[in-house]
């Protein structure tokens, strides 16, 4: 059942989400409407783990020290000798 709802909101504001909706060629009440329901959602989606990405989890143990950036850098020079 679809009820009105007046709101107030900042002329700049509407005017660009106006022009966004009409750029993608949906009314401005569907884009609310598809927000407030992406806010309100009860429950979100999580990024679906496959099985085997999950069985995989925990296999190695990284040291407490190590630095994933100084470890790409030297796999680069060693690369680009």
């Amino acid at each position: 059942m679809d009820t009105k709802l007046t709101l107030k909101l900042d002329k700049e504001i509407i005017n660009r989400a106006k022009v966004y909706a009409e750029s993608k060629k949906i009314s401005l009440s569907k884009l609310i409407e598809s927000y407030l329901q992406l806010l309100t959602k009860e429950n979100p989606s999580k990024d679906k783990i496959s099985p085997l990405v999950e069985s995989l989890s925990g296999v190695i143990e990284l040291p407490k020290k190590y630095d994933d950036k100084d470890d790409y850098a030297n796999y680069l020079t060693e690369k680009y000798k």
